[in-house]
């Protein structure tokens, strides 16, 4: 069966960025924001501001450290695969803002002509296309968008990373930072 062609919706775009591309009020238990200098610098060297560096935690997916960095002109990305397969989300920050007016007419991604439905669920947006979904929560003057393909990542999963959501602490900050391999560079 042919289907006809879309614009690719971000999430699409992960398989492309896998294959190489270069003081908060959310910290977690397990530690605090990372130090500002190593947080500028990492985000300096992906090519996005610091402020929109963020992270998530989901039972059962793992960063997939290439495809931290820069999508677009400046929005921050990291791929999440999944640990028992290849199911994999994406965490997107822009500096957008949606609204209950503007959130059906903002492309999941830019210039698709895809009918997006939106739902209120808490102080997130759940939005829907007919192949992908993804959660979008406001967070101190960005949105955080967890996208996944909707056959891969069920809804639960994309809400739990959603709520998850927060400022890396140093240990997450080095997990998306490559390995030197002892080298210091």
């Amino acid at each position: 069966m042919m289907r006809t062609a879309r614009a690719l919706p971000p999430l699409l775009l992960i398989p492309v960025l896998l294959t190489g591309c270069a003081a908060d009020n959310k910290n977690r238990a397990e530690g605090t924001a990372a130090d500002s200098a190593d947080l500028d610098a990492a985000a300096r060297s992906w090519g996005v501001a610091p402020e929109l560096v963020y992270v998530t935690k989901v039972s059962g997916f793992t960063v997939f450290q290439e495809s931290v960095g820069v999508y677009g002109d400046d929005e921050f990305v990291v791929a999440y695969r999944s640990e028992k397969g290849a199911a994999e989300f994406g965490l997107f920050v822009d500096r957008k803002t949606l609204t209950a007016e503007n959130c059906p007419k903002q492309p999941m991604v830019e210039g698709s002509v895809e009918r997006v439905t939106c739902e209120q669920d808490g102080d997130a947006w759940y939005r829907k296309t007919d192949d992908h979904h993804e959660y979008a929560v406001p967070d101190n003057g960005v949105v955080i968008r967890l996208s996944a393909d909707t056959d891969e990542v069920d809804r639960t999963v994309l809400r739990k990373a959603a709520e998850a959501a927060h400022r890396p602490d140093d240990a997450e900050l080095a997990a998306l930072l490559p390995a030197t391999n002892g080298v210091d560079t």
